[in-house]
């Protein structure tokens, strides 16, 4: 019997954790032959209802899932574990700024990164999904100097599978014509959705859509609002789409491919003249599944450029805020 993948997800009990893990046990991410094992971490107060979602997993009879470990204890959770899925973080209350959001998540991505380093698999990989993520991830890669600084990814699929959607919306195409669509910098407003880039079908989407105001007032605007939108519709955050992007961003890290690429934060090492050491969206190509790399040649203008440094500094600006939560692996 193949080996099974060890998948530790934090608040498992949350939407976007019950949207995720039983895509994850149906065999979703990792494909029909591949077995999987998942540890789910949530506080101890909702360790009740979590255990309600234990019996549905259970009731779903998923012949692919081996073993569920449910927790309020966070090496237990880690144990093992092959790709860990940061998803649980303290929410964005009325009147709470992102540094002060920053600063209150920041000691339990001290505490998840030190378990990480501990307990997990020698050969784990990281996605944070908890925001604000690329300096969660930061701070939590900071805690785990054992961890190889290609393992940790923050996640900004969510981000390009939005903006693919509106290139396709607007030029009235399936979105599977979309391709190199990449989202530069931070999960935040400051975050560029590259479009120049983008290419829908064969053709460039600039030369498939032709009104450049639409991109700068319309597309950018949107892409980076998506999230409030999406409140203010539902009353409620993206749980789904943001598990949907968990998934793609995890498939994208193991499933070889070539010719196109995909988004996520990873640890900046200088490229696109990006500092050294942030948690930094570029485009990335995986080539056999377990490595990855920052593609080379993406044209970047005088205005790409002023977005791309804007970012960056708000990163810096994140990560000196939390320079005291920081550890050796920085």
């Amino acid at each position: 019997m193949t080996t099974p993948i060890r998948i530790a997800v934090t608040g498992a009990g949350g939407q976007i954790g019950y949207a995720l893990i039983f895509r994850i046990a149906s065999g979703a991410v990792f494909g029909p032959n591949q077995p999987v094992a998942l540890s789910l971490l949530e506080i101890t107060p909702a360790l009740p209802a979590l255990k309600g979602t234990l019996m549905e997993l259970e009731d779903c009879a998923f012949p692919l899932l081996t073993d569920v470990v449910a927790t309020d204890q966070t090496t237990v959770a880690f144990e093992g574990a092959d790709w860990v899925v940061l998803v649980g973080g303290l929410p964005r209350k009325d009147g709470m700024s992102r540094a002060d959001l920053i600063r209150a998540n920041g000691p339990i991505f001290t505490g998840q990164g030190r378990a990480i380093n501990d307990v997990a698999s020698p050969n784990v990989r990281i996605l944070t999904v908890a925001n604000p993520c690329n300096t969660n991830c930061l701070i939590a890669r900071s805690h785990a100097p054992k961890i190889p600084p290609d393992r940790w990814f923050a996640m900004t699929r969510l981000d390009q599978n939005r903006a693919a959607a509106q290139l396709a919306l607007k030029a009235n195409v399936p979105v599977s014509q979309i391709s190199r669509m990449t989202i530069w910098g931070n999960h935040s407003d400051t975050q560029y959705p590259d479009y120049k880039n983008a290419r829908i079908g064969d053709h460039k989407a600039t030369d498939v859509i032709t009104d450049s105001a639409w991109f700068t007032e319309t597309f950018i605007p949107t892409v980076a609002k998506r999230g409030g939108a999406v409140i203010k519709a539902r009353g409620a955050s993206s749980a789904a789409s943001a598990a949907n992007a968990a998934i793609d961003s995890i498939r994208s890290c193991v499933t070889p491919k070539t010719e196109d690429w995909f988004s996520a934060g990873v640890v900046s090492d200088g490229s696109y003249g990006i500092p050294e050491g942030l948690i930094y969206s570029f485009p990335l190509r995986t080539i056999d599944g377990t490595g990855w790399s920052i593609v080379e040649g993406a044209h970047i203008d005088e205005d790409d450029r002023k977005r791309l440094d804007a970012s960056a500094a708000e990163l810096i600006a994140e990560r000196d805020a939390v320079k005291d939560l920081l550890g050796s692996a920085v």
